[in-house]
């Protein structure tokens, strides 16, 4: 059966989530599964849910109910600065706020198990909930997580400091960089950094032609700044030692975007997780990835859940 990537699947709803403070979420919810369970999907830093919409039909499909939603700041979620197109967050810790309050809220009215699966800086959210116990999912699937991020020539620390250094010499809230997901990469190279499938990622940009309101350009330096001190924060011994949940990383062994020697490591210290990776087949956006390693990490996932989350 052919998926169209480019319509909301029918069924599915797109709506609005209020967080504590009173700040406004797009949310998309798809009910309807067979009784399998429930996934939250959180996507990374500038997505939009709309890129996703082909693996939630997979989840779908297998019975699964699917929630997700625009983290505050990008996609449908409005804005942290003045210029609608700048990633800007001052500090993570609203939108480890904004997990927590709604996987409480989603928990208490959809059925178990209950599962996480999230993207790139959404799993660096999600593994600092699960570190704090802010969120008790069943299982969790990390994919391509932002544990680190590539910062050569630079080490981690020098380019904590650096871009620390950006933010007190200028506006934090400012661009760190013109375009693109990363500095020094023209736009026409973005395709390279996400997937290898152009078909997949000119979704995305269609996408944002159809509602430009929800696409967000590069990070704020302080957005750069906080990435820094929140993943060398995670790496302190004690952080994730104690952390239960059965997690499955994906990685791709040559993402230029975050660093995979740091998802090894993390994958080596977390007491239940399971690492599979890729070479240079893959790219950064593991589920938007040419079929046979988008249809491997799926495959990769529904064994997981299937020994790690059986049906209630």
């Amino acid at each position: 059966m052919i998926f169209n990537r480019r319509a909301v699947p029918e069924g599915a709803t797109i709506s609005s989530w209020t967080a504590a403070d009173g700040w406004p979420h797009r949310t998309f919810e798809w009910q309807g599964g067979d009784g399998r369970g429930s996934i939250l999907f959180l996507g990374g830093r500038g997505d939009i849910f709309e890129k996703y919409f082909e693996a939630f039909d997979h989840w779908h499909r297998a019975g699964w109910n699917v929630a997700s939603f625009d983290w505050r700041g990008q996609g449908g979620s409005g804005r942290l600065s003045s210029d609608p197109m700048c990633g800007h967050a001052a500090r993570f810790a609203p939108w480890i706020d904004d997990l927590a309050q709604f996987f409480a809220e989603w928990s208490a009215r959809t059925p178990g198990p209950r599962i996480v699966i999230a993207h790139s800086m959404g799993g660096h959210l999600t593994l600092w909930a699960l570190s704090e116990r802010r969120i008790d999912p069943d299982a969790a699937v990390l994919v391509a997580p932002m544990l680190g991020l590539k910062s050569a020539p630079f080490g981690a620390r020098v380019a904590a400091r650096v871009a620390a250094l950006m933010c007190r010499v200028g506006k934090p809230e400012r661009l760190a960089w013109k375009a693109n997901e990363r500095p020094g990469v023209p736009i026409r190279g973005r395709l390279a950094l996400l997937t290898h499938d152009a078909d997949r990622y000119e979704d995305e940009l269609w996408w944002k032609a159809q509602k430009p309101e929800i696409a967000v350009g590069p990070p704020s330096w302080a957005w750069v700044a906080e990435a820094y001190r929140s993943t060398l924060a995670l790496e302190e011994r004690g952080r994730l030692e104690h952390v239960a949940t059965p997690i499955l990383i994906l990685a791709a062994e040559r993402d230029r975007l975050v660093d995979y020697a740091a998802i090894r490591r993390a994958a080596v210290r977390l007491p239940d997780a399971r690492l599979r990776s890729w070479g240079p087949e893959s790219a950064h956006e593991i589920l938007r990835e040419a079929d046979p390693v988008r249809d491997a990490a799926l495959a990769e996932i529904d064994r997981f859940l299937a020994d790690r989350a059986p049906p209630a």
